[in-house]
């Protein structure tokens, strides 16, 4: 994981057409017809949206207000949430559904993209930071959001200003135990308000969770402190501390930033980068768990990297959540 500041997109974004002239300009591409497989997947996101939201909070919210204004806009999102091509990190992707848990916290709201609701508060979110407040999602307003969340993890802001955090002396740091650790790398040591932290939240995670309970996998750490030293011979011999994946001055040296099991796709690491790979963590029960409620434990998220968490204290992670 990384400190580096993010690239500004580089690739040109395409959002799959529409068929009348207001869809054609949402979509930039007039005179196309739109594949079924992407009306489907509009259909299908709007089902799944349904069915992530509690019934008590489904009651409360009613998505569909405010249609007249913003049917158009909430069709567009439920078409390019998997259509849209574009490069917010280092390569291109398809769709930015990866990114909607943390948007829907952000939005206060559980409502699919393809919703009124939705759109009427992404197009405030653009109103607020002067952008065109279409309440259609783009490149310029993920900017917006990708800049809060960076704004809420103090190493972050310690890197802007030029200063890599030094790490703690050994007697502040306390040792997992094995149920804590992923088999797959034996992390060992965090610091011990957030080790604390995390046994709190695990705890209340599978407590909540039937999923998470049922797969004491699910929320172990396969990496916590690390030794600067360490990390810098690792990146040194493996010539792959590219700013967005590793770092040289990795949060990780800080004892407070934990990498937890969120699950995987076959084949794939349990911290690959790859698109489908953070797709797929993204969609999960144990990921959505936590963009709701590891603030209640002090943990901030970082974006590009659903198993990346950092710890900054109960006060300020309640203080900056939206």
């Amino acid at each position: 994981m990384s400190d580096r500041k993010e690239r500004a997109p580089s690739r040109p974004v395409r959002i799959l057409p529409r068929r009348t002239a207001e869809r054609e300009r949402l979509a930039g591409r007039p005179g196309l017809r739109l594949p079924w497989r992407v009306k489907a997947m509009s259909i299908l996101l709007a089902v799944v949206g349904l069915l992530c939201v509690s019934p008590v909070a489904r009651a409360q919210e009613i998505c569909d207000a405010g249609a007249a204004e913003w049917a158009t806009a909430a069709e567009a999102n439920a078409l390019n949430v998997y259509s849209l091509e574009w490069t917010p990190f280092d390569r291109v992707e398809y769709g930015w559904i990866t990114y909607l848990p943390l948007i829907q916290k952000e939005l206060d709201t559980r409502c699919a993209p393809g919703s009124p609701v939705f759109a009427a508060r992404l197009a405030a979110v653009q109103a607020r930071f002067a952008l065109p407040a279409t309440g259609v999602f783009d490149p310029a307003v993920f900017q917006i959001f990708r800049g809060l969340w960076q704004e809420r993890r103090p190493f972050v802001m310690a890197r802007v200003a030029d200063i890599c955090p030094e790490p703690p002396p050994l007697r502040e740091l306390g040792y997992l135990v094995a149920e804590e650790e992923h088999a797959d790398r034996l992390t060992r040591l965090l610091r011990r308000d957030t080790l604390a932290a995390y046994r709190r939240m695990v705890a209340a995670a599978r407590a909540e969770i039937p999923e998470i309970a049922a797969d004491p996998e699910l929320l172990q750490i396969f990496s916590g402190f690390r030794d600067p030293e360490a990390d810098a011979a690792r990146c040194a011999t493996e010539g792959n501390c590219d700013g967005l994946r590793r770092a040289v001055c990795s949060p990780h040296r800080t004892g407070a930033a934990v990498d937890l099991y969120v699950g995987h796709i076959e084949g794939l690491g349990v911290d690959s980068t790859h698109p489908d790979s953070r797709r797929h963590m993204s969609q999960g029960a144990t990921y959505r768990w936590l963009v709701q409620n590891a603030g209640r434990f002090g943990f901030v998220p970082y974006v590009y990297e659903p198993w990346h968490w950092e710890y900054v204290g109960e006060a300020m992670a309640e203080a900056a959540a939206p």
